[in-house]
């Protein structure tokens, strides 16, 4: 039998996974967000009608402070964006091939696993009148002998909450870029430049940037909707009166009076608007910068001014990594700490009565956390790997459409559609449990796990199936004994990614959970008002270690696998 008719032979259900996928994406959130629709026209079942009216709208308009939400939604969503891709373009047109841009993302890439609001509840710590940074200057650089009368957190322009996002969001664009740029032979386009007399900087952004932009639009897009449209950041960092729109939205879907409801709603289709809106703009900045720099291409500046572009752009990444750490440091600091009193440098005594108190009441949540990261992640993995082996089957990368609906759950803001979920699992009878959450989360995790995996999967050599085919080896045997084995790292890997981000998960929590689901991450956002650092520091310590634990699980478990037991497993034929 020839290999081709070897390989048409070894069917099986791969084929219909990709299928599978698209309606696990698109059912929820096509449901969704039509359960957010009606109810914002006071759609209402009665006896022998159904009724549309406009007056949750006119409720909406006239809200006070309405459009001062809807105005720090968009330009957080925007100033984020840019502040986060200017800061990560600069680096690495200044800094690529380069000790420490080896050194950074050596460093820089952990921090991606760190969920959101872990960040926001340290720099909280950090950044507050009586904060660790005003402790370690007063009073000898100060002179406060107790906290100052001054806001700093949740300012009514929203600066700490982008300051937080953009400490997030670096990281994130960083990996995204980077894998971008693995599919392009940057260095080689760059020295090109560099033997025309264009200085580093200047070489990477006429070079590089064009060729490897469009890959990262997608992401670019996300931090953009995520920016707009967060609801636990924004609770501990984002200003309070007014709050942003997705902050006002939960409260008034939680509100006794079912009026609020459909008022609710329709504020969720204009979170939806600001963000499509928010997109619209980027794309229209994107044509106009695209046409000046067709100009600057043309004009031929070579960058004199290269060497202050890659300190400020060295500086600003780098001082965003170390409040990120700090924030992370004075977190456990405070879960340890028996008392700390201003303006004291350290605490006074360390203890772990925090822990002790708590440990029961952490029992309920760490459970929830860990069992719902763990079944979605492992899901996602399955399909992931469903889905790229009938890719490798039939020869056929994934199209750009694909593509696109694996970003959608990241596009579409979680508030837009997520009550409109929470009401088909009413209808499911389904509302609140376990079952519910977890399918939440798995809408969100999957597409992370895709984007982990699917690059190193590709790269694997085609050479080995069709030795295996041609040896009689089933598809089976060749995906046990040779393929995963192989590619067993950046699985794991990609499964630390997606059990990370099932633990970050805030409003998919809430909504599917319908507020009586406890995990980490609702409770330590639920605990941000209530001022007791000590217990928002253990709770928000142990969402940190769960994805650290994950990652160091997944990077150090092939170390004792890929030894002479691993090589005698693949290569021998008996174990």
């Amino acid at each position: 039998m020839s290999l081709s008719k070897l390989l048409k032979k070894q069917k099986s259900i791969f084929r219909l996974v990709p299928i599978i996928v698209t309606v696990l994406f698109l059912g929820p959130i096509v449901a969704g967000l039509l359960g957010t629709l009606f109810p914002s026209f006071s759609f209402i079942p009665e006896i022998g009608e159904e009724s549309f009216s406009l007056a949750p709208w006119k409720e909406l308009i006239a809200i006070p402070g309405i459009i001062k939400s809807i105005q720090l939604s968009f330009f957080t969503g925007i100033i984020t964006t840019a502040i986060s891709l200017t800061v990560v373009i600069s680096f690495f047109a200044g800094w690529q091939d380069t000790k420490l841009f080896v050194y950074v993302q050596r460093f820089l890439s952990p921090l991606l696993s760190v969920p959101h609001v872990t960040v926001a509840l340290g720099l909280a710590f950090l950044l507050t009148p009586s904060g660790w940074i005003v402790r370690l200057i007063s009073p000898w650089a100060t002179g406060f002998n107790r906290p100052p009368d001054i806001i700093i957190l949740q300012d009514a322009e929203g600066l700490s909450l982008i300051f937080g996002l953009v400490i997030k969001e670096i990281p994130f664009l960083f990996l995204m870029t980077l894998a971008a740029i693995n599919q392009i032979n940057a260095t080689a386009s760059c020295n090109i430049a560099r033997t025309l007399g264009y200085r580093p900087v200047m070489a990477w952004c006429k070079t590089v940037l064009p060729l490897i932009y469009p890959q990262i639009r997608l992401p670019i897009f996300a931090v953009i909707a995520y920016s707009s449209s967060t609801v636990d950041v924004a609770i501990v960092l984002g200003p309070t009166t007014p709050p942003t729109l997705a902050v006002q939205l939960v409260k008034w879907f939680y509100d006794p009076d079912i009026n609020m409801h459909y008022v609710a709603s329709a504020g969720a289709l204009v979170q939806l608007l600001i963000v499509i809106i928010a997109i619209i703009f980027w794309y229209l900045c994107e044509f106009i910068l695209i046409k000046l720099g067709r100009k600057a291409l043309i004009k031929g500046s070579r960058g004199r001014a290269d060497t202050y572009l890659r300190g400020y752009a060295a500086i600003a990444l780098l001082t965003g990594f170390c409040f990120a750490l700090l924030s992370l440091l004075s977190m456990t600091l405070w879960s340890l700490t028996n008392s700390w009193r201003f303006p004291s440098s350290f605490p006074d005594s360390l203890s772990i009565s925090a822990w002790i108190g708590r440990i029961i009441q952490l029992e309920n949540a760490f459970l929830n956390t860990l069992s719902i990261g763990l079944l979605s992640a492992s899901i996602s993995l399955i399909l992931v790997i469903s889905c790229l082996e009938s890719e490798a089957k039939s020869g056929h990368k994934v199209s750009n459409r694909f593509r696109f609906l694996l970003y959608i759950p990241l596009l579409v803001p979680q508030i837009a559609f997520l009550f409109g979920t929470q009401v088909f699992f009413i209808i499911m009878d389904i509302d609140g449990s376990w079952s519910a959450v977890a399918f939440c989360h798995l809408i969100f995790v999957l597409p992370y796990v895709f984007l982990s995996l699917e690059d190193t999967y590709r790269s694997l050599d085609d050479r080995y199936r069709r030795t295996a085919v041609c040896l009689g080896s089933s598809h089976i045997k060749f995906m046990l004994r040779i393929k995963l084995p192989l590619l067993l790292k950046p699985i794991l890997i990609a499964f630390a990614v997606g059990f990370a981000v099932s633990v970050s998960l805030y409003l998919p929590t809430l909504f599917a959970g319908a507020g009586r689901f406890e995990t980490l991450t609702t409770e330590a956002v639920s605990l941000a008002a209530s001022g007791n650092r000590r217990i928002i520091g253990t709770y928000a310590l142990m969402q940190m270690l769960l994805p650290f634990i994950a990652f160091l699980i997944a990077t150090n478990i092939t170390k004792l696998i890929y030894g002479q037991k691993y090589k005698k497993t693949i290569f021998n034929d008996q174990p």
